[in-house]
């Protein structure tokens, strides 16, 4: 399997989303390397940053589920290259 390292950028528009987000972040916990998190409460946002190292499909998979969640947006950026295991 070849795997992408890339970055996944999480925007909360409503804090009732953030539950369903953490759920389906920590069900990928095994391909995320890193997270930082930035709650921006006076402006009522909420942004995630994940470093994330995977196959496309299963990193696609987890921003396709975070994207279809009401109130929540994603960004995603993966390297061209393949990693060697």
């Amino acid at each position: 399997m070849e795997k992408r390292i890339g970055t996944i950028s999480i925007v909360i528009y409503d804090i009732v989303a953030a539950s369903a987000v953490n759920q389906i972040i920590s069900d990928y916990a095994q391909s995320i390397l890193a997270r930082q998190g930035l709650p921006l409460r006076d402006k009522d946002l909420h942004i995630i940053n994940l470093i994330i190292e995977d196959s496309a499909d299963r990193i696609n998979a987890l921003t396709g589920k975070l994207g279809r969640l009401p109130d929540v947006e994603v960004k995603t950026i993966l390297s061209k290259a393949s990693l060697k295991e």
